[in-house]
């Protein structure tokens, strides 16, 4: 009875083994992806900033590709698509074969194979290229629903939106136009008043006297609820810029601020000043990024007045102002404001909030420094925060820090002789050593 319950009990017991190794042996042969992304902030992955770009899209997202379904295009789009639906599951890819309706694909403007058309909400953007970039400023496009029209006054020497040259903004521009916003220029010897629709008009660092039909234009656009970016930089004194301090209640201060303790950083010139600090208002919140900024003009507040006006840029305690007035007079000491946000209840019924930052420096943005530290993203948080795109603010910077690796000569030459004769040289050894080894086994 004992011998025949045992072979009973091996029995079950062999069966069970032979069931557990054939379940090992199935999930060992199973393919389980595990992916690991070290890169900084994950830019092997879906990054940080297309992440909170897609959190702002409450709804579904639909994703139409106009590619032929012969080759391994259609593969290639939804395997790069994929990333995208894990962060969004909610985004919809659909295909349609371009070639089975060339009429309506005419009336679609459908031009190149693989085109995409993705739509949210009433919103609609179309890719005929797709990269990670390109992407995520279409995603961000259908967040922001519509192009803004940005106006830049021209005529006067003003900062070009366009330009190349070095105090010109043209980097910062082309790729804010690849988010949603459209430069325009705005010359009042054509023009007497700000055109409609305009969403934002920027005043870069005039260098020659307004005309009065210019300060009327701008001070009216103020007056009934405009927005305004106005870049000032230090000596900008001349009159006919008074009537629009005047009208946000601020002074320019003539002066230029200096800075010693910024050698510290390694800041030859005291005029350079060098920001990791920022005062608490919503274009600053959470943002953390270093920013460079050359010969800044100081601001004051001159009055009460129904603005409210929050500091967003603000110099140490160390800081003086140096005065271009001829006539001698006290230090004006730190810390010094020199950015400053405005807003109030609209005089405008289409809007709610009229938004005004003034900012005593212009450069910080033009092509030579805006590749500076936080630059750009503190650019694009203005920018942003003046067209009512509050969602945007929070986004975190593109880009990465670690992109570019800079040594020294000397350190190149010590980095050149360990890969060309020490690590040859080391593996020569490792190898003799083996050998000899082997041969004396």
């Amino acid at each position: 009875m004992s011998m025949s319950f045992t072979r009973r009990l091996h029995g079950w017991l062999f069966a069970l083994l032979v069931l557990v190794a054939a379940g090992a042996l199935g999930f060992l042969t199973s393919r389980h992806a595990i992916v690991c992304d070290w890169t900084y902030r994950s830019r092997a992955s879906v990054p940080p900033e297309t992440r909170a770009i897609l959190a702002k899209l409450d709804g579904p997202v639909d994703i139409v590709s106009y590619a032929s379904p012969q080759g391994d295009l259609r593969e290639s789009v939804a395997r790069e698509l994929k990333r995208y639906q894990q962060v969004k599951p909610d985004l919809h890819l659909s295909f349609v074969d371009p070639q089975q309706d060339p009429a309506s694909m005419r009336n679609l403007g459908i031009t190149v194979d693989g085109e995409l058309i993705l739509r949210y909400r009433d919103r609609e953007q179309r890719l005929d290229t797709m990269t990670e970039l390109t992407l995520t400023d279409a995603f961000e496009r259908l967040v922001r629903g519509s192009d803004r029209i940005v106006a830049f006054v021209t005529g006067d020497g003003e900062r070009r939106a366009g330009g190349d040259a070095n105090a010109d903004l043209g980097t910062f521009m082309s790729q804010l136009e690849h988010s949603g916003m459209r430069a325009v220029p705005l010359n009042f010897s054509q023009v007497t008043s700000v055109p409609d629709h305009t969403d934002l008009v920027v005043l870069a660092s005039p260098q020659a006297a307004l005309s009065a039909g210019a300060s009327k234009a701008l001070g009216d656009y103020i007056a009934n609820g405009g927005n305004v970016l106005w870049l000032a930089d230090p000596g900008n004194q001349d009159p006919s810029l008074q009537p629009i301090a005047d009208a946000l209640g601020i002074r320019v201060l003539p002066g230029v601020v200096i800075d010693a303790s910024n050698a510290a950083l390694g800041l030859k010139d005291p005029r350079m000043i060098a920001l990791g600090d920022y005062p608490p208002s919503a274009i600053t919140r959470g943002f953390t990024l270093a920013t460079l900024f050359p010969e800044v003009a100081p601001l004051a507040q001159t009055r009460k007045s129904e603005w409210k006006i929050d500091p967003i840029l603000r110099t140490s305690p160390q800081a003086t102002m140096q005065s271009l007035d001829s006539a001698p007079s006290a230090p004006l000491k730190g810390p010094l404001d020199f950015g400053f946000a405005l807003s109030r209840l609209s005089p405008s019924p289409a809007k709610s909030e009229q938004r005004v930052v003034v900012i005593g420096n212009g450069d910080f943005l033009s092509n030579s420094f805006l590749g500076n530290g936080g630059n750009r993203a503190l650019g694009e948080r203005i920018f942003n925060w003046l067209l009512g795109d509050d969602q945007l603010l929070s986004m975190p910077p593109r880009g990465a820090p670690d992109r570019a690796l800079n040594v020294s000569q000397t350190e190149l030459d010590v980095l050149s002789i360990g890969f060309i004769v020490l690590l040859p040289l080391l593996l020569l050894i490792i190898g003799g050593v083996i050998t000899w080894r082997r041969r004396r086994a």
